[in-house]
C-alpha cells in the first residue's frame, strides 16, 4: 500500500473526536484508538510492511509492549521474521513472575515496538526495565508519533524514536 494510503486508510479506521484523557494525563478531542486499525488484519499487515524498513539492522528481537505494542510486534515479526517479546506492564505475581515473555532479555538487542507515543512515558519505563535485565535499547519504533514531547523524552534515554507517521502527517492525510 502506497504511503499516502495507509495514512489515509489509518485515519479513516481510527481516528475519532470527543474528550479524551491521555495517558500523560493531557487531554485532547482527537484520539487515535489504536485497536481500530490493529484490528483489521489487512490494514495491521500493511502497517507492519510499512515498518519493516524502519526496522534497525543487528536487532535481536522485537519487544512489543503491553498492549497495543504485542499485535503490531507479532505482525512485524511475521513480516521480518525476527523474534518477539511480549513486554509486560509489571512483572507477573506467579508463574514465571517475568516482565518479558517470549525469550531471553539478558544480553540481546531490542527494538522496543509501541503503536502511538505521546509524552514516551511507557517506552521510557519499558526501556529501562529491559536495560536492567542486560538488555540493550538504543531504538524504539511507533506507528503514529503524537509529536507531544515522546520523541525528546526518549531521546533523554539514549533512544531513538522513530515514527511510521506524525500526527500532523495523519491529520493531512
Amino acid at each position: 500500500m502506497q504511503r499516502q494510503a495507509l495514512a489515509r486508510a489509518i485515519t479513516d479506521r481510527s481516528l475519532v473526536h470527543g474528550q479524551f484523557r491521555l495517558r500523560s494525563g493531557a487531554t485532547s478531542t482527537e484520539y487515535f484508538d489504536k485497536y481500530m486499525f490493529e484490528s483489521d488484519p489487512r490494514l495491521l499487515r500493511a502497517i507492519a510492511e510499512a515498518l519493516a524498513p524502519l526496522v534497525p539492522a543487528g536487532v535481536d528481537a522485537l519487544a512489543g509492549l503491553e498492549l497495543g505494542g504485542v499485535p503490531l510486534a507479532v505482525m512485524l515479526a511475521q513480516v521480518t521474521g525476527i523474534p518477539t517479546l511480549f513486554v509486560r506492564k509489571r512483572a507477573k505475581e506467579y508463574g514465571t513472575m517475568r516482565f518479558a515473555e517470549g525469550g531471553d532479555v539478558a544480553g540481546s538487542r531490542l527494538l522496543v515496538i509501541e503503536d502511538v507515543v505521546t509524552s514516551g512515558g511507557q517506552v521510557v519505563l519499558s526501556t529501562r526495565d529491559l536495560r536492567g535485565a542486560g538488555a540493550t535499547v538504543e531504538t524504539a519504533l511507533c506507528v503514529i508519533d503524537r509529536e507531544a514531547g515522546g520523541g525528546a523524552a526518549l531521546a533523554a534515554e539514549g533512544v531513538a524514536l522513530r515514527a511510521l507517521f506524525t500526527m500532523s502527517e495523519l491529520k493531512a492525510a
